[in-house]
């Protein structure tokens, strides 16, 4: 499974232009640095796309928070002996 960020933070020479010259002199950090992060877990999100060959839309479907998300895992049956 290939792991792939929604968003990418590149590099912005003028908003580091800027930010350095905020930043320069007396004053100490100018900008908010966020440090109450409240959620544990993030919405998973499934990006569908359709099988057609001539269509390929995609969509997005958002599923609830999960601590842990597998995608085609094994279905649980009820009275299996546990294996390992």
């Amino acid at each position: 499974m290939v792991n792939v960020p929604k968003t990418r933070r590149t590099y912005c020479k003028k908003c580091k232009r800027r930010y350095d010259r905020k930043q320069s002199g007396y004053g100490g950090q100018t900008k908010p640095i966020f440090r109450k992060k409240a959620k544990t877990t993030k919405k998973i999100v499934l990006r569908l796309e359709c099988v057609e060959p001539n269509c390929r839309q995609k969509r997005m479907v958002p599923i609830k928070r999960c601590k842990h998300f597998e995608l085609g895992g094994d279905k649980k049956r009820k009275g299996q002996v546990i294996q390992f």
